[in-house]
């Protein structure tokens, strides 16, 4: 499978979304724009339940989306924005619409053959993994792509390397680095831009 790389350019990710929309895959559209607007891992966002993104008592939609990590057992809290409330709302009323159960101990992303169960890692993999391929996206393109896409727009965005660190919850800078996907060419433009 190999490292995944990050979809680097915004119309890319915009003809995902398109993909997704065209084909009526409204979970699919959920499931992409959660993971390039969460940087959770993939593992974590098909863990979600209602529960967690919506105040069901208050019906709405929560601010921060609370969890402990699958992986590392720590505690992340992370803002939910208006791409991936838009996309759970869609989601929603796709399942009223086809008289799929939305309530607070439901996962989210629901596999086909299931009542409530999660989508599978494997089948979310395949899910990401042909729509770039049906979009002709260069790169190892993956789950993971979602997680390290959202550190390449964040990274560009000049906001600062701890920051990024805090938001990907990592123990050390090294590991940060990885997620950023910078290559020499992007170094060797920092170089040129520098005339001392």
């Amino acid at each position: 499978m190999g490292a995944m790389s990050p979809i680097k350019d915004k119309r890319k990710l915009d003809a995902m979304k398109k993909y997704f929309l065209g084909k009526d895959e409204i979970r699919n559209y959920a499931l992409f724009c959660t993971g390039i607007n969460t940087a959770l891992r993939i593992s974590d966002i098909l863990n979600l339940k209602w529960k967690d993104v919506y105040d069901f008592k208050n019906r709405h939609f929560k601010k921060h989306l609370e969890i402990i990590e699958k992986k590392t057992g720590k505690r992340n809290e992370v803002f939910l924005n208006k791409e991936v409330v838009y996309a759970l709302e869609r989601l929603i009323k796709y399942c009223k619409c086809n008289n799929i159960a939305v309530d607070a101990n439901r996962y989210i992303f629901v596999g086909r053959r299931s009542t409530n169960k999660p989508l599978c890692r494997s089948q979310a993999y395949r899910i990401i993994k042909a729509a770039a391929q049906a979009l002709q996206i260069d790169g190892n393109i993956g789950c993971h792509s979602l997680r390290k896409t959202f550190g390449y727009f964040v990274a560009r965005s000049k906001v600062s390397s701890v920051l990024i660190m805090s938001i990907y919850n990592h123990s050390s800078f090294t590991i940060t680095k990885r997620y950023l996907g910078i290559e020499q060419d992007e170094r060797d433009r920092v170089f040129m831009k520098i005339a001392l």
